[in-house]
């Protein structure tokens, strides 16, 4: 069965909107190894509408050079939104139905993981209704005091276990978690 594995940028203090104005000036080619990593282990992509907005009006206009570039443009693309009417995006495919019966179907389709770039609402409904596997940030170390957290609407308890952590030369730490059963095994 195929994986959810959402990667994220965070500010210590939890922000996970807007990273282009405050975590980009720590990105490396350390990070850029990582990220990767995991789309090489992926080969599809799982979105919310906002992120879906944001990502098809820039991505088709970047080159092959630009990391993530072919990953994005040229995976198929799952867009979970009940306000989109439609999507242009290349190989991308509208999904308006129940989001538990949505990603239970997608993770039983044969392939690689289905990757979550970005898409904060959707990572937190997939971590709070158990269908997200894998939780990697990037955490970069400055505080920000404002802005969109990561976990600022989590209503239950979701106990994770961390199974990789890599500090990078800029002082990011990269962590990966996965969810734990309630008896506190891994799932």
């Amino acid at each position: 069965m195929r994986k959810v594995v959402a990667g994220l940028y965070m500010s210590l203090d939890g922000v996970v909107e807007d990273r282009s104005t405050w975590g980009s000036s720590y990105f490396n080619k350390e990070m850029l190894e990582m990220i990767r990593e995991g789309t090489a282990e992926a080969d599809a992509v799982l979105i919310g509408r906002r992120t879906y907005e944001a990502f098809a009006d820039f991505w088709p206009k970047q080159g092959s050079d630009v990391p993530m570039s072919d990953f994005l443009n040229n995976s198929p693309k799952y867009v979970l939104s009940t306000t989109l009417k439609t999507v242009a995006w290349k190989n991308s495919t509208l999904h308006k139905g129940d989001l538990s019966e949505v990603v239970a179907e997608l993770k039983a389709r044969p392939g690689k993981n289905i990757q979550v770039p970005g898409s904060p609402r959707l990572v937190r409904t997939l971590m709070q209704l158990g269908l997200l596997d894998a939780l990697s940030l990037f955490v970069i170390p400055i505080v920000l005091g404002k802005g969109m957290r990561l976990f600022e609407e989590v209503t239950r308890e979701v106990p994770l276990e961390l199974v990789a952590s890599t500090s990078f030369s800029t002082g990011v730490v990269g962590v990966t978690y996965r969810p734990k059963r309630n008896d506190g095994a891994p799932r």
